[in-house]
């Protein structure tokens, strides 16, 4: 497998189902969406039935805090190492172009592995790769789990590059029909049609000569108008935070006994163009369960009573159109309680986005016993059908510019936690491809 180490590429071999396999079945939502509708899963469970399925190699969050999670891993490991004895699986040496049609929208995607010698999570990292958003470090242990022992890898990694030029995927796109098809099918749940075609290894000449130029350190200096001392950024996290932080966490704790070229050192990802017109930076709202103390009193006794202020909406369409409007210094967020809509006003924020005065206020409500639980969800019908349930509240944020994200994380670090999704949770990346990782 041919590795270009200045850019932090391997060229991988990738694992996809042999002819005959349902790909419809095949394929499922990425594990961390829908946490909150578990009759999502449900259907897919019901889909997929006993027809070989990612759904049989991952596991899905809305499960992680049920009982019965160790038993699950284990049905994860063997299901692995029976898809791979069975030959279930063909192995295909290079690079997949991808194209995605969902909603009216066409996203291009090129997956590759990522070297996780070039990532750093932590905050302030100077790295090549770096996370967008804060990461939990106390979310990691449970997924390790996941990971740890298994044979394959499976990527809802999203992962953004800043080619305004459109020099690296798209190029790639436009000579598709002299590339290998590898699939072509429709995903389930009304979530679209997915391509994929093969870069085959020895080709990607074009790809790895545009990844470089972007990485060229007096070219990065003056794209972003930073002294060229500042370290170059060329993959900027998007999706899949926590999955590519726990790749990284299981390669450090490995790595001093298995040798620099272990499979496990890369991660399969795939990598998205921020100015692909068919990429879209949706909000991540909130939603509170099992609420005990009064949010607004908090709020006011955090950011001062006169700097937050409260008013009443009629509907949710007046809150949304209000906070998705909202300009100036003061910022507008949306709450969903059983008792109807309204905004929050706050007007000295404490962070430059309404994500992060929310955030940093959510943090220590939960902290002092404020809710039993939180959740990140996408779509303005999810907050506002169940926050307004007895005992919930949600919370509904505006949106952030895509074209303001690498800049933003270059010049300020790593954005709030659950900032902004890649498209709304039924847009999200499906499993398809494996690579091996033991």
């Amino acid at each position: 497998m041919k590795t270009y180490d200045s850019i932090g590429v391997q060229v991988p071999t990738i694992y996809l189902p042999k002819p005959g396999v349902d790909l419809t079945k095949w394929a499922v939502i990425a594990c961390d969406q829908f946490t909150s509708q578990p009759e999502y899963w449900h259907k897919v469970e019901q889909t997929v039935g006993n027809a070989p399925s990612t759904y049989n190699l991952i596991f899905p969050e809305v499960y992680l805090e049920k009982p019965g999670a160790d038993e699950r891993i284990q049905r994860i490991r063997a299901t692995m190492q029976e898809y791979l004895s069975a030959n279930l699986l063909d192995a295909h040496d290079g690079m997949v172009y991808v194209e995605r049609r969902v909603g009216g929208k066409l996203r291009r995607g090129l997956v590759l592995a990522l070297d996780l010698e070039r990532y750093d999570y932590s905050k302030g990292a100077q790295s090549l790769i770096r996370a967008t958003e804060g990461t939990i470090i106390e979310r990691l242990p449970p997924r390790m789990r996941i990971r740890e022992g298994a044979l394959l890898e499976l990527p809802h990694i999203l992962v953004l590059i800043d080619d305004p030029l459109r020099t690296v995927i798209e190029p790639v796109g436009g000579a598709k029909s002299r590339l290998k098809k590898v699939y072509d099918f429709e995903l389930m749940a009304g979530s679209g049609h997915l391509e994929g075609y093969l870069l085959e290894a020895g080709s990607e000449a074009g790809v790895v000569q545009a990844l470089e130029k972007l990485a060229d350190s007096q070219a990065f200096a003056s794209r972003y108008g930073v002294g060229e001392d500042q370290k170059v950024l060329l993959f900027a996290m998007g999706d899949g935070n926590h999955s590519l932080a726990t790749a990284k966490a299981i390669w450090e704790k490995i790595k001093n006994k298995v040798g620099p070229n272990h499979p496990a050192r890369y991660a399969l990802v795939e990598i998205e163009n921020v100015h692909d017109e068919g990429l879209t930076f949706e909000p991540i709202h909130r939603l509170l369960f099992g609420v005990k103390q009064d949010y607004l009193a908090a709020m006011k006794a955090q950011f001062g009573a006169q700097n937050v202020a409260y008013e009443k909406c009629a509907d949710g369409g007046e809150m949304v159109a209000v906070v998705d409007a909202a300009s100036g210094n003061s910022q507008v967020i949306g709450v969903v309680s059983p008792e109807g809509y309204g905004l929050v006003k706050v007007a000295t924020p404490t962070s430059n986005l309404p994500v992060g005065t929310l955030q940093s206020f959510l943090n220590g409500f939960l902290k002092n016993g404020g809710a039993e639980k939180i959740d990140y969800v996408h779509g303005e019908n999810v907050v506002i059908s169940l926050g307004g349930q007895p005992g919930n509240l949600g919370f509904y944020l505006p949106g952030m510019e895509k074209s303001d994200l690498f800049k933003t994380v270059i010049l300020d670090g790593a954005l709030p936690r659950k900032t902004f999704s890649m498209g709304e949770a039924h847009e999200k990346r499906f499993y398809m491809e494996c690579r091996k990782i033991a």
